[in-house]
């Protein structure tokens, strides 16, 4: 809808995001703000909101279904949920690409039995709730989105189906095994806060890489 607000935390990108956001001013509620490590920009975000609920995207992926939104808000409404998630499709990789997400997508259905996991490429959050728990913890330097999400109650978050389309650059840049292993060390780690301060290199981007969205 043209009236929900939408802001944008540019991490000093440098492929022109900020300039491609303020063309849709006129269409959209949008504005840029203030980015920095995903925890940051996201905070930042989330205390300019007003609303009862929080979307957070990330600015590489596509919606694979454009009932999502509303199905994910009538669902947290309905059942009164702290956080709600999808499931992530590579829609352009290799069959191993797309393994892997296959294979995280079973671990998101398995954390229903422990604790809950929820993707920082889409997370709907109740704000009241979001504020309760602190927030994204701004030291976390990796898998922000699993260290907030594990604090939800198991009936207080859900999974909706329709995905998000995802890009394998990851993959590219780490190799699969280096991802597998660095994700699996996070699932092992979930009680160990200081593994998540660490610096596992995730971001940092290869001499020569492409240009960066915010």
């Amino acid at each position: 809808m043209p009236s929900t607000r939408v802001l944008v935390a540019d991490a000093n990108s440098t492929d022109g995001t900020a300039d491609v956001v303020r063309v849709f001013r006129n269409r959209l509620n949008v504005s840029v703000i203030r980015g920095g490590m995903p925890s940051v920009g996201r905070n930042h975000g989330a205390a300019l909101a007003d609303t009862p609920y929080i979307l957070f995207l990330d600015a590489d992926i596509e919606l694979a279904d454009t009932t999502l939104i509303r199905r994910c808000m009538e669902k947290a409404q309905a059942r009164q949920l702290h956080c709600v998630t999808t499931n992530i499709v590579c829609r352009d990789g290799n069959w191993i690409d797309k393994l892997f997400y296959k294979v995280n997508e079973c671990f998101q259905y398995m954390s229903y039995l422990h604790r809950p996991f929820a993707t920082g490429m889409f997370m709907l959050w109740d704000r009241k709730k979001f504020w309760e728990l602190g927030g994204f913890h701004e030291r976390v330097l990796f898998a922000e989105d699993y260290q907030l999400s594990q604090q939800v109650e198991q009936k207080r978050f859900t999974i909706v189906r329709g995905g998000v389309y995802t890009t394998n650059r990851r993959f590219k840049r780490m190799g699969h095994l280096k991802v597998g292993w660095l994700f699996l060390k996070t699932g092992l780690n979930y009680w160990n806060e200081q593994y998540f301060l660490r610096d596992h290199k995730y971001w940092a981007e290869p001499e020569g890489a492409p240009p960066r969205s915010a």
